[in-house]
């Protein structure tokens, strides 16, 4: 692997994107603190300056992948407007576009057992993606009745798991395949549930 040089003051990023890198080529836990720096181009006491530790490495990894993937659902989000649907359906493509642009990221966000509580930083950033998919699963659930509106909260974690599910089985190529695409499966999986709430109609 080609070593990566780097300037005077971004160490820190340095060894951050050698960790993206082995991340992706051999998991979370399938690299040293040594290798980050060897790819990094330092020496493994340079690691130290910043690093107590692989796992806070790799924390501070997820941190800045929950801070881009909450700029990207918020751009979602945003996009929908003024339809609290479109908005929402939005969000859900949003993670699935996030898990395949940036696989280091989404690994060490949700795959490394990192706890997102290990730094109030970490747990800021991923509190604040998840409060985006569970504002646009609030202003879509303003259209069910009330005696019959679950809460938000279980709304967007449902629409989650879903996104992870497909991004886990068939976005990342985990092993199983579908005749059809990611995209596909996630859009008619919501759309299913939509209509299980009575949120879009039912097909003729």
């Amino acid at each position: 692997m080609t070593k990566r040089g780097y300037h005077h003051g971004n160490l820190k990023q340095a060894l951050i994107e050698a960790a993206l890198s082995l991340i992706e080529e051999k998991g979370p836990t399938g690299f040293t603190l040594s290798e980050a720096a060897k790819t990094a181009g330092v020496t493994p006491a340079a690691v130290y300056r910043h690093f107590h530790g692989r796992e806070d490495l790799i924390a501070e990894a997820a941190r800045q992948g929950f801070e881009m993937f909450a700029d990207l659902m918020q751009y979602a989000y945003d996009e929908g407007q003024p339809s609290a649907l479109a908005a929402f359906e939005a969000t859900g493509r949003a993670y699935l576009a996030f898990a395949r642009k940036h696989p280091g990221h989404y690994i060490a966000m949700f795959e490394s057992g990192i706890s997102v509580n290990r730094t109030t930083e970490l747990s800021l950033a991923a509190n604040r993606a998840k409060s985006i998919l569970e504002k646009a699963a609030d202003d879509l659930s303003q259209h069910i009745p009330p005696e019959k509106r679950p809460p938000a909260s279980m709304f967007s974690a449902h629409i989650w798991a879903m996104s992870h599910g497909v991004v886990e089985l068939y976005a990342r190529n985990a092993g199983a395949s579908s005749p059809f695409p990611p995209e596909d499966l996630l859009e008619t999986g919501i759309g299913i549930y939509l209509r299980g709430l009575g949120l879009v109609p039912q097909d003729d």
